[in-house]
């Protein structure tokens, strides 16, 4: 039952490695378009929206990070109490 569900799991994590690389191939063409709109001297408040749609991207790839992580930390066979306290410390820390 456990392997099934390794392999599951490492089916997912490429996937999720997947998505997050195209998602951050769009974050850098976004910031490449926010350097273009300030040389242009576009509206602030365009630039800010697109400065806020960045954030929320990052956040998420962060997001996705940690849950990719979890998973595959926690789905260890014996894993310790110490490696539970690493990865919740980890979570705790991306989401100050």
């Amino acid at each position: 039952m456990q392997n099934k569900q390794r392999e599951v799991a490492q089916l997912e994590e490429k996937e999720v490695k997947k998505d997050i690389v195209n998602r951050l191939r769009t974050i850098k063409g976004h910031i490449q378009g926010i350097e273009k709109m300030i040389e242009e001297d576009k509206e602030c408040e365009d630039i800010l929206l697109q400065i806020t749609a960045v954030k929320s991207s990052v956040d998420r790839v962060g997001q996705l990070i940690i849950e990719n992580h979890s998973k595959e930390c926690l789905l260890k066979d014996n894993i310790s109490s110490d490696e539970i306290d690493k990865v919740l410390k980890t979570i705790l820390k991306f989401m100050k």
